[in-house]
């Protein structure tokens, strides 16, 4: 899946500022999305998920450990190229070439400070003076999908509303039991999926969203419940893959997913 809109600069923001609790085996000394999935940060798959579709201009919205997403996109051509070191002598410095071409070229990746400890509307609402009063995309730095982004962006120009989110249809945690009256069971599903949506994040947004936000709100309450209540909300129902890593168990069925080659979220793969 490739996309078809060229030199697109629609901002994409990630949130990457949580502390991420319920990962703290991995989460101790770094942020959540820069948890490995098949040696490279979850940051950077979804990363990877945008500009492969075109969309490559990115904003961070960096909270706790911040510095660790900070360090390595400073490096990050360092660290991942093949590269020549000349050692000066006293009187020279000593000079570096990068032989390997990055593998993110063309990003433009800007990393903003919104508070160890700020919520996600205000996180986001921290992020305005670097939007440029554009339409941006949003999501948050803990999840994957084979989302295709211009059919997502192109159904929230057709609905005409400030805000759009993606659709899930959600999972049941466990299995569902059809009892007979009689004491037995008629039918088993093993964790089916319901009848409910769930958000997937992947969201558009459009600057009128702003006057909904301040600094302290949880985008997740307030702000979506009053865009849904002045009919400035819109849902892209996504029926493919999808997956947030929250939790440690999860994080291990995403790297067991990668060694086996199951990747359908890295539509970048060949």
């Amino acid at each position: 899946m490739v996309s078809a809109m060229v030199d697109n600069n629609i901002p994409v923001v990630i949130l990457c500022g949580g502390q991420g609790t319920r990962l703290k085996e991995e989460t101790e000394f770094r942020p959540k999305p820069m948890v490995e999935v098949g040696g490279r940060p979850l940051l950077w798959h979804i990363m990877k998920i945008h500009a492969h579709q075109g969309f490559s201009n990115f904003v961070l919205a960096l909270g706790f450990k911040g510095s660790v997403i900070r360090d390595f996109f400073l490096d990050y051509r360092r660290q991942t190229s093949d590269l020549t070191i000349a050692f000066g002598d006293r009187d020279h410095d000593d000079s570096i070439t990068l032989h390997s071409p990055s593998d993110i070229g063309g990003w433009q990746v800007t990393l903003a400070n919104t508070g160890e400890l700020t919520n996600t509307g205000g996180r986001i609402n921290r992020l305005r003076p670097y939007l440029q009063d554009s339409t941006f995309l949003m999501t948050y730095g803990d999840g994957v999908a084979d989302i295709d982004l211009d059919a997502l962006l192109a159904h929230h120009r057709r609905c005409g509303r400030l805000a759009t989110v993606t659709g899930l249809r959600a999972q049941s945690r466990f299995g569902i039991l059809e009892q007979d009256g009689e004491g037995g069971v008629a039918s088993f599903r093993e964790k089916p999926r319901l009848d409910s949506w769930i958000s997937g994040g992947f969201f558009v947004l459009e600057p009128g969203v702003f006057d909904y936000l301040d600094d302290d709100c949880v985008f997740e309450r307030e702000p979506l419940r009053r865009l849904a209540d002045d009919k400035q909300l819109a849902v892209y129902n996504h029926s493919g893959f999808w997956k947030s890593i929250d939790t440690y168990r999860e994080y291990l069925e995403i790297n067991r997913m990668w060694d086996r080659g199951e990747r359908p979220w890295a539509t970048w793969e060949p």
